[in-house]
């Protein structure tokens, strides 16, 4: 292990200190998302295609002969970008319907029609941590995301829920929704939907900011990416992030990573 992080921490672990910088695993932010699971009024959905071994087939051979069909689709076919107040300045919640729905990604898809929409907190104010648990390099960390810590984030999800169930209410939308299957109509009021958040609620596998950029005692790497106090090392990935951007994580790294890659040359050739 590099021996560049808290010294206490890595002291506890046996591990010599190289560098002291207690910001390194701290500051973890992500986008907390939740799912709403709706009943489609007609067999037009993901689930449809692929629970069907025939039409399954039909779907892998238009998509290989002809570049069509449901699997050249992304994963979202409508995404927004809403505010939950009109007092925000900017947008705090990502929408978007996808045209299949299962309990988890990665699990089976449901045996009815079905389509989803996420919800996606763009600016949480939880903050987590994450932590080697001992000298192992192979050992998994300890994650600790602190989703909804902050009471704020809770409620700028629960007014995102609330007015994406609005929007799947409106026609033309509407003619498409049998029913809303989770979390369903008896979860009504607020409290209700918050206690659905924590308990169905997950990653958006964007986590960013555990090295972030800056010039205080706290932040790890400098504005050109090198990380403070040692010579020949950079860190060039989203956790450079100060805070997490307002949106997917991909291409703003690859943005990181392009201009570190022109900061790297610039270095060279002054020598």
């Amino acid at each position: 292990l590099s021996g560049v992080g808290p010294a206490q921490h890595l002291r506890a672990h046996g591990i010599e200190i190289v560098a002291d910088h207690p910001g390194v695993g701290d500051n973890l932010q992500d986008h907390f998302n939740i799912r709403l699971v709706y009943r489609c009024r007609k067999p037009l959905t993901l689930n449809d295609a692929l629970n069907n071994p025939l039409r399954g087939a039909l779907e892998l051979a238009r998509y290989a002969f002809r570049r069509d069909g449901y699997l050249a689709m992304g994963a979202s076919v409508a995404a927004g970008f809403l505010r939950t107040d009109p007092a925000v300045a900017t947008p705090d919640i990502q929408a978007s319907i996808t045209l299949f729905s299962a309990d988890k990604i990665g699990e089976k898809l449901h045996p009815f029609s079905g389509f989803s929409s996420i919800v996606r907190l763009l600016r949480p104010e939880s903050r987590g941590t994450i932590m080697i648990k001992s000298a192992d390099p192979f050992e998994a960390p300890a994650i600790q995301p602190n989703f909804l810590h902050r009471l704020r984030d809770g409620e700028t999800l629960v007014k995102g829920c609330q007015l994406m169930r609005q929007i799947m209410a409106t026609r033309p939308l509407a003619d498409y929704v049998e029913s809303e299957y989770a979390p369903g109509p008896d979860v009504a009021s607020d409290a209700d939907m918050l206690e659905f958040l924590r308990n169905s609620g997950a990653t958006s596998f964007h986590p960013v900011s555990t090295c972030r950029m800056g010039t205080d005692p706290e932040a790890v790497v400098d504005p050109r990416l090198k990380v403070h106090g040692m010579e020949g090392l950079r860190v060039v990935d989203a956790s450079v992030m100060p805070t997490i951007v307002s949106g997917n994580t991909n291409a703003p790294t690859i943005m990181i990573a392009e201009k570190a890659a022109d900061m790297i040359l610039e270095d060279a050739a002054m020598g």
